[in-house]
Parts: structure tokens; sequence; C-alpha cells
């Protein structure tokens, strides 16, 4: 899938994204709301099955439970990980979200598994807020283009993110 600012393009097909607030960057740091640009792959995601049928797929998916985060405090040992709560001292983002954007999520390599402090948190691909609204740094989709995208997604696909 190749993404820039104005759309992207899979399987010979175009999709309107979102894109980070910050736009796209080369130089990725934590809380610049950026886009990093480069060649992503997806590794695995999760979705709220209390919301629906678990998506078809070839990445691994989990559910989405109530205590789910993902730690973005660059002083964290597991900065940058999925882990569970509650009570969880260091910074983080609820994975299970009152609204839709986490309904489907998927993790990309982005400065994972092994992660950098500073150089970006949880650049995840999900579902969008509405069309064209800026992200955190992440790549949205509409909700039914994110799952024909992941039904044809295969373990060796890859996210080209030009700036």
């Amino acid at each position: 899938m190749v993404v820039t600012r104005w759309g992207a393009r899979f399987m010979g097909r175009r999709f309107p994204v979102s894109i980070g607030r910050g736009g796209m960057t080369l130089n990725k740091r934590e809380g610049d709301g950026a886009t990093p640009a480069g060649v992503w792959h997806l590794l695995h995601g999760g979705y709220r099955a209390d919301r629906g049928a678990r998506p078809g797929t070839a990445l691994p998916l989990a559910a989405i439970g109530p205590r789910d985060i993902w730690s973005d405090d660059p002083d964290d040992p597991d900065y940058n990980q999925w882990r569970q709560g509650p009570g969880y001292r260091f910074s983080h983002e609820a994975l299970r979200r009152a609204d839709p954007l986490y309904d489907l999520v998927l993790a990309s390599d982005w400065n994972y598994p092994l992660a950098k402090p500073g150089r970006g948190s949880a650049i995840f691909v999900h579902v969008w807020r509405r069309p064209r609204y800026p992200t955190a740094g992440c790549i949205a989709f509409r909700c039914d283009h994110l799952a024909w995208i992941l039904a044809r997604w295969r373990p060796g696909s890859r996210i080209i993110v030009q700036p």
C-alpha cells in the first residue's frame, strides 16, 4: 500500500486516508503528531468483539478488553507495548475506547517491537474519526475500507508512506 497525504493505493484501488496533524516527516519525534515516512509492516492488532465480528485477515488479532492499554511513556520499561491496566503507573493510551477509532486497530513496526524512546510510540492503522480529520500520527481509514484492505492483507504486505 502506498500512502500520501492525499490518499492510499492498495491492490488497484484508491482510498481516502487521514494522517497525522503534523503532516508527514522524515524525522519522527515523540509527540510531534506527524506520520513517519518510510516502509512499515503490520504485525498484529485488536478489535472490539463486543461491537462486531472478528474481521477476516491473515494478521493475528486479539479481542480488546476493558483493561488493555498501550504504553506511550518513554520512561516506562514497557514503552510502546500492549499491556494491561488499570492502575498502570506510566502514561498510556486505553485501547478500549468509547468512540469507534480502535474498534479495529493494527500495530505497525514503526519503532516496535524494540522501541527507542523519543522516536514515537504506537503508529497504528485504525478507523478514522471522519474524512481527512487528522490523527496523532497514525494512518486512519473509513471502517469498511479498512476491513476491505485487511481481508486482502498478507504477511509480506507493506505500507510505503511517501511525504
